[in-house]
């Protein structure tokens, strides 16, 4: 029953995750965080950073982590086939439409409104993710205890975040995003492992 259930949740993520692996992340924290409560908000960043980093599309990395947290190989391999099944399915069919009907006004219409609706879904997955890391908790959370900033800042996730826009923002540097992430996740346990040989 546990892997009919990782399965249908990223089934339905699949199904829904307009406009790839980002885009993806809104609808993978309301299943699993918040509605099915299989993991905590802390934990999916965790594997979502991790999922990142490992080769392949994010979203299929994401759902076999959770699905082999939740039941080993044969979770990760429910939850991965969940979430690849209808992707794979409505791509073959919309491929056919598209050489098809591309032309038409009605479908280039559907594309110009599917573009704006997937870029507030990666800023929204991006707020939550920011929120999380620099202020400590999920902006559900901080709004209802009304947002005071300084409670639970981190300044050395503010600055990491920093230093990483920058380098990914400058065009002369060009350091590639796997290297910023692997020198974030150097220094953030380099700083954890600080003040434990300093007690």
């Amino acid at each position: 029953m546990k892997y009919l259930e990782l399965f249908w949740a990223f089934f339905k993520v699949g199904l829904m995750s307009f406009g790839g692996g980002y885009a993806a992340m809104p609808l993978v924290q309301t299943q699993i965080v918040e509605e099915l409560g299989w993991i905590n908000m802390t934990d999916f960043t965790d594997m979502l950073a991790i999922s990142q980093m490992t080769p392949g599309p994010i979203s299929i990395n994401l759902s076999t982590f959770v699905g082999a947290r939740m039941g080993n190989l044969l979770g990760a391999t429910a939850a991965m086939l969940g979430c690849i099944v209808p992707s794979c399915v409505i791509m073959l069919i919309l491929t056919r439409l598209y050489r098809k009907f591309r032309t038409l006004e009605t479908v280039q219409c559907v594309l110009a409104v599917l573009k704006p609706a997937t870029l507030s879904m990666i800023a929204a997955s991006g707020g939550s993710l920011f929120l999380l890391s620099v202020f400590g908790g999920e902006p559900r959370d901080l709004w209802l205890a009304g947002f005071d900033w300084r409670a639970g800042f981190d300044w050395f996730a503010a600055v990491i975040f920093a230093v990483g826009l920058v380098l990914l923002r400058i065009k002369r540097v060009k350091v590639p995003p796997v290297l910023i992430m692997l020198g974030a996740g150097v220094l953030g346990l380099v700083f954890s492992v600080l003040p434990a040989v300093n007690g």
